[in-house]
């Protein structure tokens, strides 16, 4: 069970610029870590930072408990969380997020309609077997794939879970040559065609703006539509081994 007490970091102004603590804290998947600091230091805002490990997604269970585990720890020192994550699998998380004053998530299923937006509708809908493809999953695929599907000790389940996609998708947030190279090597070692698409932060982005400015979010209907996308390779059962 993820442990209690994670730290918090500051990401906006310093205590020496506001005596006062900050009034929002972000509860963020590591997958967007980078991202959403950038973002909350683009706008200016002051806000803390805690990260949850992104590798909860192959058992999403874990994300709701480490999820439930910092809204309890910081109820009453915030006027706003926002829990920075799609519903991932999760399937209880904005249960446990409406018990909780002041706590709100970005509207969408996952990460990868966060980015791609209307794109990502689309592209699905085209081509039902598209893989996306993000920065931070290209930086932790050995991690997060290769080591953490065990894909490794079991080179036929690469085949096996991959057999039913058709292309690959590169949603890019900074545009880097060498992420490029790197998605390509993936795609090639999958036997599928890569596509790239500079999104920059998406619709992330516009929907973390509205919740801070207390305003309704873009893309609203994507949160009832049928968008769900495997993440992290799609084969988990949600189920905690441990």
């Amino acid at each position: 069970m993820p442990g209690a007490g994670a730290h918090r970091y500051r990401v906006g102004r310093t205590r020496a610029e506001k005596t006062a603590g900050s009034d929002t804290l972000f509860i963020t998947c590591s997958a967007l870590g980078k991202e959403v600091r950038n973002i909350i230091r683009k706008h200016q805002w002051d806000a803390e930072y805690v990260p949850v490990d992104s590798r909860y997604h192959l058992y999403p269970v874990r994300i709701e408990q480490a999820v439930k585990e910092k809204l309890l720890e910081t109820d009453g020192l915030y006027k706003r969380r926002v829990v920075v994550y799609g519903h991932c699998g999760a399937q209880k998380l904005d249960s446990i997020i409406a018990e909780h004053e002041g706590a709100i998530r970005p509207v969408g299923p996952h990460c990868y309609e966060m980015y791609g937006g209307e794109d990502f509708r689309k592209s699905v809908k085209e081509v039902p077997g598209t893989y996306i493809l993000t920065d931070y999953l290209i930086h932790a695929w050995a991690k997060l794939i290769v080591r953490g599907l065990k894909l490794d000790q079991h080179p036929k389940l690469k085949t096996l879970m991959f057999a039913h996609y058709k292309r690959m998708i590169y949603y890019s947030q900074e545009k880097n040559e060498k992420l490029i190279e790197k998605a390509q090597a993936i795609a090639d070692d999958l036997s599928l065609e890569l596509i790239v698409r500079h999104v920059g932060y998406g619709d992330l982005e516009t929907r973390l703006v509205a919740i801070m400015q207390d305003e309704p979010q873009p893309g609203a209907d994507a949160e009832q539509a049928d968008y769900s996308y495997p993440i992290a390779g799609g084969m988990t059962s949600g189920r905690d081994p441990s």
